[in-house]
């Protein structure tokens, strides 16, 4: 009975010393874990501050850059290598060891920022005062610029009146509807149901600035409900297609000129009201005119 008596008791003694012992090594883990995560917590802001200074970094580079063209290539090389440098830090995890590399490599970095920037600055003070020894030269050149730019627009404007006064006019602009007879004669007539053709003429005026020769003519007509009457011809410009009633070509020889060309019609077309008339030649529109039909 003694024995099991001293048994209860040591086992009792065993067991509260293992309890004391599990409370204590809780205690210390707990302690332990809050360290650990402070100290991780810690080393991210530190991580987070070599990160803003090497975005600092790249931001006063991209200025530099933006500024100078002399080292331009050599402060790009130093602004690559810093944001290679960023992006490895984004990829590890904040360690004492590795923030503290990490500043020593920002500390050099900086190093040779400021003797870059020494260099930009000094180059920059050498292109100031080349600048300001050309700034005659460079006024007595503008000048003589401004003087061959105004003897320029002279002489285009000038350019410009003539090639004004050398395009074809035109008057006596009429539109008309007529009937063809057998014959081949052509009689007037103002009825939609009974016109064959529409005949537009004008008289291209002389003018000795325009060059003789063989000119190509177009007439545009438009019925009241501005649809094109006519065999639809298709004409490609330098500015683009453009679709005529009827074509003709002509000879010029500086001299007045008489002409009339004949677009041919569509009943469905032909409808009672003010028809327009528009004359070109080539791309260029000499006149406008109107007549009606009934």
């Amino acid at each position: 009975m003694m024995t099991e008596k001293k048994n209860n008791t040591a086992l009792k003694v065993l067991t509260g010393i293992l309890a004391v012992a599990l409370v204590v090594l809780g205690i210390y883990t707990v302690k332990f874990y809050n360290e650990e995560k402070e100290n991780k917590a810690i080393l991210q802001k530190e991580k987070a501050v070599i990160e803003d200074e090497l975005n600092d970094l790249i931001v006063k580079y991209d200025e530099a850059i933006e500024e100078n063209e002399v080292l331009d290539q050599d402060l790009v090389n130093a602004r690559d290598r810093i944001e290679r440098l960023l992006d490895s830090v984004k990829d590890y995890d904040a360690t004492y060891a590795m923030n503290t590399r990490l500043q020593r490599e920002i500390s050099n970095l900086k190093v040779e920022r400021e003797r870059l920037f020494r260099v930009v600055d000094s180059l920059s003070a050498q292109n100031q005062r080349m600048a300001t020894s050309l700034d005659s030269t460079n006024l007595a050149l503008q000048e003589r610029t401004r003087l061959s730019d105004s003897l320029q627009n002279t002489n285009q404007a000038l350019s410009n009146k003539v090639d004004r006064a050398s395009q074809l006019k035109i008057t006596s602009l009429s539109g008309e509807g007529v009937i063809v007879r057998n014959s081949g004669k052509l009689v007037e007539n103002d009825r939609t149901r009974r016109i064959d053709q529409i005949r537009t003429c004008f008289t291209i005026t002389a003018n000795d600035l325009a060059g003789p020769g063989e000119r190509n003519m177009y007439v545009q007509v438009y019925n009241p409900e501005n649809e094109l009457v006519g065999d639809e011809i298709v004409v490609n410009h330098e500015g683009g297609p453009m679709v005529y009633s009827a074509a003709s070509k002509v000879y010029y020889e500086n001299n007045e000129l008489d002409v009339c060309i004949l677009a041919n019609t569509n009943e469905d077309k032909l409808l009672e009201g003010t028809y327009k008339v528009y004359v070109y030649a080539e791309d260029v529109l000499l006149g406008t005119g109107s007549f009606s039909l009934r």
